[in-house]
């Protein structure tokens, strides 16, 4: 089902308004990890959500995709040239929006660098299908629990797409 809300065209990239979205954007942050990350038990889930709520979205640079309702649509978080987080509410999941947050951020910092958990190898072939290659691997998350992170870069401009559009 195509959605003019969802073209490129149509969706809007901001700063955060700070605190009084962070509790939207844990939403979107909430549906799309349920949706993403299967390997995370409903505790785990809690855990970090709890933290992204209460510290994550203060002390990051957080750049919004939203609708033409000023609905977020996406989010993403950034620490200096690292991408710390990048979320797409289910909505709007395959429609382009995380990629335009990508290139959002991407205008600011030629070099971009990132973790993506290994169990998520959805999230992985995102990242490589935009020019993002794996420099590494931990096999412990930032929080030293057991969720191995492969740790990937991408420098300079994007590879073109040859085969009609990839969606994020």
């Amino acid at each position: 089902m195509h959605n003019d809300a969802f073209r490129p065209a149509a969706v809007r990239v901001r700063p955060t308004q700070g605190p009084v979205e962070f509790e939207a954007l844990t939403e979107v942050w909430h549906g799309a990890v349920v949706a993403t990350h299967d390997f995370l038990a409903p505790e785990d889930v809690a855990h970090y959500r709890e933290q992204v709520r209460e510290r994550l979205l203060a002390r990051l640079e957080v750049h919004v995709a939203e609708d033409t309702e000023g609905h977020p649509l996406g989010f993403v978080g950034m620490e200096g040239h690292h991408v710390a987080m990048l979320f797409v509410a289910d909505r709007a999941r395959g429609h382009g929006v995380g990629t335009l947050l990508l290139d959002h951020v991407a205008a600011h910092h030629p070099v971009l660098e990132l973790d993506v958990n290994e169990q998520n190898p959805a999230a992985r072939g995102f990242y490589e299908s935009r020019g993002f290659t794996v420099t590494g691997r931990s096999p412990l998350d930032g929080e030293g629990r057991p969720f191995p992170l492969l740790h990937m870069r991408r420098s300079g401009e994007r590879p073109r797409r040859r085969h009609g559009p990839t969606r994020a």
